[in-house]
């Protein structure tokens, strides 16, 4: 089932990215530690899950906030899963976030019709982010 919303959250992260795994014409599974890339932290993550199917994502990236997009969806107390597919079925983004531990996996496929699919696979630590009054 690709749709599974068992609760009503509201949650806000930041992330820190710990290490980034690259799969393309260069590099074969390649693991990059965050201090040798020029990728960003995630300063402001947000997940907002609404029972029966709704779920948004904002923060991680423009394509998987256009919730049209999201084919999977799922939300329980331990895990929020989430993958969205272009509509040519050649570009995909999912995710997977650890609610207790706050270990974030995003991965992201180009060309997945082709022999040469390309991976960028990113782990972050993420952390809840408190609401100051």
């Amino acid at each position: 089932k690709d749709v599974d919303i068992q609760e009503d959250i509201n949650l806000s992260f930041v992330c820190d990215l710990e290490k980034k795994i690259l799969k393309n014409s260069e590099y074969n599974y390649q693991t990059f530690l965050a201090k040798d890339l020029d990728d960003k932290d995630l300063d402001k993550f947000d997940i907002e899950a609404k029972k029966p199917e709704t779920l948004l994502i904002s923060g991680l990236s423009l394509f998987l906030s256009d919730t049209e997009k999201l084919n999977v969806k799922i939300v329980n107390k331990d895990v929020v899963l989430f993958k969205a597919i272009d509509q040519k079925k050649n570009y995909s983004e999912s995710g997977i976030i650890n609610r207790k531990s706050g270990e974030l996996v995003h991965e992201i496929t180009r060309n997945i019709k082709s022999e040469n699919s390309e991976k960028d696979i990113s782990f972050y630590s993420c952390r809840k982010k408190q609401e100051n009054a």
